[in-house]
C-alpha cells in the first residue's frame, strides 16, 4: 500500500469493492436464511472483522528505505479502536430499539446489514465534509474538540432517560392513500438515524488522529462492519457494563482535548491509543466486578 499522498482513486475504489464483496458474501451465503445468531457465533465473526482490521493495518505499512514506516498503522489502529469504542453506546441503543419494536431474534442481523450500507453512505459523505472543512478552515478542529468536551461532560452529568423510539422523528407513515412502511423498514430508518446521531461524535474524534480521508474513511468502516456482530455479543450482556458509558464520556474528553491543545501540547498517537484502550478495558473491568459483588446479595447469599 502507497503512502498516503500517493493514494489514488484506484486503492479508493478497490477497497469499496472489497466491502461490497465481503457484505455479498455475509448475506448471500454465510446468513443466506435468516436465522438466531448465537453469542460464539457473534463472537467468531467479532474476531474475524477485528483480525481483517488488523490486517488491512499492517498493509498501509509502506515499505520505505528498507524500514517499515509504521505511522498510518497506528493511526488506523488508533482510529479503528476509538470508533468500535464509540458504538458500543450505539449497539445498546439498537437493543433497546429492537426490543421495542419486539423484532423476532431471527431477523436482527438482516436489519443491521441493510442499515450497514446506509451508515457506509452516511459516513462517508460526513468524512468527506469534514476533511474538506478542516483543510479549509483551521479553527474548525479546535472547535469540533470543544464539542467533544461538551458532549463527554454531559455525557456524564446529564441524568440518563430512557428514550422512546416512537417519539423519533424519523417515523413518519401516512396510511391512507399513501406509501406505508411495513414495521422492519421503520426499524431500519430508526437504527439509520440512530448512526447518523452517534457519527457526530465519533466522527469528529478521530480526526484528532488524522485528517488523512483514507485512514478516517477505512476505520470507519471497519468499525461499522463490526458493529453488527459486536451488537450480538454486547446486547444480552448490556447490565454488565454499567460503567462504560462513563469510560466513553472519559474518551470524548481526553480526544477533546487533544484536539483543543493540539497547539500547545503534542500527545503521540500510540500513548492515544493506549490512553484509548486503557479506559474502556478498565470500564469493562469495573462493570464486571460490580455485578460480581453484588450477585450474591441479589441471590439472598451474603
Amino acid at each position: 500500500m502507497p503512502a498516503a499522498a500517493s493514494i489514488t482513486p484506484w486503492h479508493w475504489a478497490g477497497f469499496v469493492a472489497c466491502v461490497l464483496v465481503f457484505l455479498a458474501l455475509d448475506l448471500g451465503v454465510f446468513h443466506r436464511k435468516a436465522h438466531v445468531v448465537r453469542f460464539k457465533e457473534a463472537l467468531a465473526w467479532t474476531a474475524v472483522w477485528c483480525s481483517l482490521a488488523m490486517l488491512f493495518g499492517l498493509i498501509l505499512a509502506p515499505s520505505v528505505v528498507h524500514h517499515w514506516e509504521l505511522k498510518q498503522t497506528v493511526e488506523f489502529i488508533t482510529g479503528y479502536v476509538i470508533e468500535l469504542s464509540l458504538s458500543m453506546d450505539n449497539v445498546f441503543v439498537i437493543a433497546l430499539i429492537f426490543a421495542h419494536f419486539h423484532v423476532p431474534s431471527h431477523h436482527q442481523h438482516r436489519v443491521l446489514f441493510w442499515g450497514i450500507l446506509g451508515a457506509l453512505l452516511m459516513r462517508g459523505a460526513m468524512i468527506w465534509l469534514g476533511v474538506e472543512l478542516i483543510q479549509r478552515f483551521d479553527w474548525l478542529l479546535v472547535a469540533l474538540g470543544a464539542f467533544l468536551i461538551f458532549s463527554g461532560l454531559k455525557m456524564v452529568f446529564t441524568k440518563e432517560k430512557e428514550s422512546d423510539p416512537e417519539k423519533n422523528l424519523a417515523v413518519v407513515t401516512r396510511l391512507n392513500g399513501a406509501v406505508a412502511l411495513t414495521p422492519l423498514a421503520l426499524v431500519l430508518v430508526l437504527v439509520e438515524t440512530t448512526d447518523l446521531i452517534f457519527a457526530t461524535d465519533s466522527i469528529p474524534a478521530i480526526f484528532a488522529v488524522t485528517t488523512d480521508p483514507f485512514i478516517v474513511f477505512t476505520s470507519n468502516v471497519f468499525a461499522i462492519l463490526g458493529l453488527r456482530s459486536l451488537y450480538f455479543v454486547l446486547a444480552g450482556a448490556i447490565q454488565y457494563f454499567r460503567y462504560l458509558k462513563a469510560g466513553l464520556s472519559v474518551v470524548l474528553v481526553f480526544i477533546g482535548f487533544k484536539m483543543v491543545a493540539v497547539k500547545y501540547v503534542h500527545i503521540p498517537t500510540p500513548l492515544s491509543l493506549g490512553v484509548v484502550v486503557l479506559i474502556i478495558a478498565g470500564s469493562i473491568l469495573l462493570s464486571v466486578q460490580a455485578t460480581r459483588r453484588e450477585r450474591p446479595t441479589t441471590n439472598g447469599h451474603k
